[in-house]
This record gives C-alpha cells, structure tokens and sequence, in this order.
C-alpha cells in the first residue's frame, strides 16, 4: 500500500467518525425530531464554504503555476456548486401543513 493510499485511507475513517459524532450531537440537542430546513440551511452554508475554499485554492495554484492542481481543484467546486443546486431544490415539508393542495384554497380566495 502507497502513502497516498494510506493517508486517503485515514482521511476516509476520519470523516466516517466526524460524520458518526455530528449525527450523534444532533440526536442529543434535537431529542424532539429533527427540524429538516434547519438541517438544509446548515448544509448549504457548510457547502459554500467548502465551495468557495476550493475556489480560493484553485486561485492559488494559479498563481504558483500549478495548472493540473488548479484543474481539480476549480472540478471540485463546480461539484459542490452542483450538490448546492440540488440541495436547495429538496423542498422540505412545512410541519402541519396539508398533502392535499385543494384543502384550505377557500381560505387563501377568502383573504
């Protein structure tokens, strides 16, 4: 096994235990449910800025010559711009409001 290998190896555990300990303090802080729009916002929040870091870091390995570095790493934010467009199209349910698109119309004519 490489170096790179190894070390993609590590990169992966840890990011699987941050992901286990942030899903076990939401569970703690949020023992009534989970508040899905609150969720939604946070990620996109956390994707723009890991978007507009690789944007910054692409910026650099411009300015230290390093095409192929600045290559990948302008790909990856254009992924997490594609992850924040399908992000922001999830539409999450408002709690308590009806299924049934008919229900309540006369209320909205009404006012």
């Amino acid at each position: 096994m490489t170096r790179h290998e190894t070390m993609a190896q590590l990169h992966d555990l840890r990011l699987r235990l941050l992901v286990q300990q942030e899903s076990e303090q939401i569970v703690d802080n949020l023992p009534d449910g989970l508040d899905l729009s609150v969720i939604q916002a946070r990620c996109l929040c956390w994707l723009a800025l890991l978007a507009e870091a690789h944007e910054d870091s692409a910026n650099e390995a411009v300015a230290d010559g390093d095409t192929d570095q600045a290559m990948a790493w302008f790909a990856d934010s254009m992924r997490l711009r594609d992850v924040i467009q399908v992000v922001s199209s999830i539409e999450i349910p408002i709690p308590g409001a009806s299924d049934d698109p008919d229900l309540g119309s006369d209320d909205l004519r009404a006012a």
